[in-house]
């Protein structure tokens, strides 16, 4: 299992409106404390009339619930908001409260994902103002890529379908966006360009 998948659903009246209040978020500047709660960066995704907040952890789900809920009540926006996670069994989003199978294996390779993800996601908040960002057609797919990329020493970062990996420089993000490309599935996106600043929402 390739971590733990956190979603925010918010729901709004209609297309328009979920529309104009997912380009909200980028520009919200957050603190150092909600940032580390993030946990990195959060994707952001988009539905008929819902906007879908996808997060490594609960605890990373429920801050980007939370400024999500601030931003919105700032430009008086009404929506309806739910979170769920990713159960791999059931290959479905689930309550929160559904449990997850765990075996001693299972928690052993968690843990060392875990540990190979925070220091991804160190490395790509760090000083490094380039990156790959890619949107895969499924999560399988994302998966799969995302544990090709770490096997080849590439620091992933990956919410949902959505994978970011960082670069030193222009060249480098460049090159590595053509290798990602030959590697993803042909209708995944992939894209080089600067590190976002100070927003811990991914922009697609």
């Amino acid at each position: 299992m390739d971590g733990d998948d956190w979603r925010v659903t918010i729901s709004f009246s209609d297309r328009l409106e979920a529309g104009r209040a997912k380009v909200l978020f980028p520009r919200h500047r957050v603190s150092g404390e909600a940032r580390r709660r993030l946990g990195g960066s959060i994707a952001v995704g988009s539905g008929d009339s819902q906007v879908f907040l996808y997060a490594g952890s609960e605890i990373a789900a429920r801050e980007a619930e939370r400024i999500a809920r601030e931003v919105l009540a700032g430009q008086h926006f009404r929506a309806e908001f739910a979170i769920d996670r990713w159960h791999p069994v059931e290959q479905a989003w689930e309550d929160p409260d559904v449990p997850l199978p765990r075996t001693d294996a299972g928690r052993r390779a968690e843990h060392e994902r875990l540990m190979a993800e925070e220091t991804a996601e160190s490395v790509a908040a760090g000083a490094d103002q380039w990156q790959v960002r890619a949107e895969l057609p499924s999560h399988r797919e994302a998966v799969a890529l995302a544990g090709k990329l770490r096997a080849e020493g590439q620091p992933v970062i990956r919410r949902w379908t959505f994978l970011v990996v960082p670069a030193g420089n222009e060249d480098e993000a460049r090159q590595l966006a053509g290798q990602i490309s030959r590697e993803a599935p042909a209708d995944a996106t992939v894209r080089a360009g600067h590190a976002p600043v100070y927003v811990p929402f991914m922009g697609w």
